[in-house]
């Protein structure tokens, strides 16, 4: 009835002359969004008696104890919710952000998906933040912080634009490159690149990720589509898989060794996957050492899944050029096309009953 009453509205104002942006979509009708924390553990109390006289003035922070190594939701459930709900993990350098908006502030494919029914649980991974990227690290002794060494923001945006494959160098983009173009966009871009506020530790993410998956489990009684990206893919192999009805792995980082545990694991669990690839894999320039890995990671992913296959599982590798659908670099999802990639996705998880 809402959807009715908002495309009606839509009508009136063209009969009225009143003008509306070409993307102008209608109004998304969330019945229920919030945050939740999943995983992690609590510290043992530091050394001595705690003094609630002083609190947070006791630098010694004696007796305190510490809740770390979570995992951070925020969730959206549409007023149309369609049963299939979607797990978001970024990748290396990422948070949730990426899931949600695009360098050129389009809808990202959470919103996306969530027009189309499915609810969104969008992950920060243990360690990580949408603003985290500072020149150093605090070094006053306040609060947070205990050694007296600074650690330094490692520079990388140039490295890691030609690692994507967006272009050669930055600001240069590939010839037909669907990344957003212009300054404002690459701005924004390199500004959702933050860190791990400590060290990388895939067991413990997919700990959390596993945790985040029996809450959403718990709170929908539907088991999870996990959308993953990059770094985001090697966590998913990981993750136990009891409450994952399928995943999507953007560009995984990699995929798990034949016969390997996670291999088993998944396919015992009759989980099916797809992976997509963008461009400039193929047709990359030959003396980036990237495009030897990007390579490497797509052919070891052809071998996954024809193993996989064999053994009586479901796994698609989609190489997009091939699908006629170019330009892509290792964002696919922030792109100038992203929903025509997000449609595809959607027709891939129809074909599953999963939409």
């Amino acid at each position: 009835m809402k959807r009715f009453l908002s495309v009606l509205m839509v009508f009136f104002l063209l009969l009225s002359g009143v003008a509306l942006a070409e993307d102008t979509q209608a109004p998304l009708y969330i019945a229920e969004q919030g945050m939740f924390s999943a995983g992690g553990a609590v510290t043992e109390p530091v050394a001595g008696d705690y003094d609630p006289t002083t609190n947070w003035l006791d630098t010694t922070r004696a007796g305190n104890t510490a809740h770390v190594d979570h995992a951070n939701v925020l969730y959206q459930i549409p007023a149309d919710d369609n049963g299939h709900p979607i797990v978001y993990l970024h990748g290396y350098g990422q948070s949730r952000m990426g899931w949600m908006t695009t360098p050129d502030g389009r809808e990202g494919w959470a919103t996306y998906f969530l027009r189309n029914g499915h609810s969104a649980y969008l992950v920060d991974q243990p360690g990580r933040g949408e603003a985290g990227a500072q020149t150093g690290m605090s070094t006053d002794g306040f609060l947070d912080v205990w050694s007296e060494d600074s650690k330094e923001y490692k520079p990388g945006d140039q490295a890691w634009y030609t690692h994507f494959r967006i272009g050669r160098v930055a600001p240069e983009r590939y010839e037909g490159s669907q990344f957003p173009e212009g300054d404002a966009a690459q701005d924004q871009f390199f500004r959702q690149m933050t860190p791990n506020t400590g060290n990388f530790d895939q067991a413990k993410a997919a700990a959390a990720l596993g945790e985040v998956m029996a809450q959403v489990k718990a709170r929908t009684g539907h088991s999870s589509i996990f959308v993953t990206h990059s770094q985001g893919g090697a966590v998913g192999w990981d993750v136990p898989v009891d409450h994952i009805a399928a995943i999507v792995a953007i560009e995984p980082g990699g995929t798990p060794a034949v016969d390997s545990e996670q291999y088993n694991r998944l396919l015992e669990a009759k989980i099916p996957i797809v992976i997509y690839f963008g461009d400039y894999i193929d047709n990359g320039p030959e003396d980036i050492a990237s495009t030897g890995f990007w390579k490497q990671v797509r052919d070891g992913a052809l071998a996954f899944a024809e193993s996989y296959n064999a053994a009586g599982g479901d796994c698609t590798v989609v190489d997009l050029p091939k699908e006629g659908i170019t330009g892509n670099s290792h964002f696919m999802f922030q792109e100038m096309n992203s929903n025509e990639i997000a449609a595809h996705i959607e027709n891939w998880l129809g074909e599953r009953g999963l939409n």
